[in-house]
């Protein structure tokens, strides 16, 4: 490697992890207000996608879905409970897993979310293709480091 790659590869505007930590701040601040208008921060949002795809689902998968860990995820249940957006109950045919589902106000609050991925889309500049393969490249890179950060655990 010749010293100018090497002096360059530390660059902090050619490192993937600060792009993709800056285009992550930017984006949940461009959810901010379209959120706030809603009562909900985007860690809140995001457990009321799953919900709203699955109605019903378990703490557990709930937090597998988000890679959230059960520390960060049962304060925002709380929360989402106490506002009357989800309710959470022990399951009958498990009575070690706990369930949560959507309340009726949670139901009702997805069709005024429906105009949050279009107001992001439109502020982004991006083409839909290019939004669908960015997103398809960053999961698959985030599928590829947990597969690799699991091999390296074992």
């Amino acid at each position: 490697m010749g010293y100018l790659l090497v002096v360059t590869a530390l660059h902090l505007d050619r490192q993937l992890c600060f792009a993709l930590y800056s285009a992550s701040r930017a984006t949940t601040a461009a959810y901010r207000p379209l959120l706030d208008q809603l009562g909900l921060t985007y860690p809140q949002y995001l457990v009321l996608l799953v919900l709203w795809e699955d109605e019903r689902v378990t703490v557990r998968r709930l937090g597998e879905r988000l890679h959230l860990d059960s520390g960060t995820l049962s304060p925002l249940l709380k929360r989402l409970e106490a506002i009357g957006f989800v309710q959470r109950q022990r399951s009958v045919a498990d009575e070690r897993s706990v369930e949560v589902t959507l309340t009726e106000s949670g139901r009702e609050l997805e069709s005024q979310a429906l105009c949050i991925p279009e107001n992001l889309f439109g502020a982004s500049g991006l083409t839909v293709d290019e939004i669908e393969n960015l997103r398809d490249a960053v999961q698959r890179l985030t599928h590829v480091l947990r597969d690799a950060g699991t091999s390296a655990d074992s």
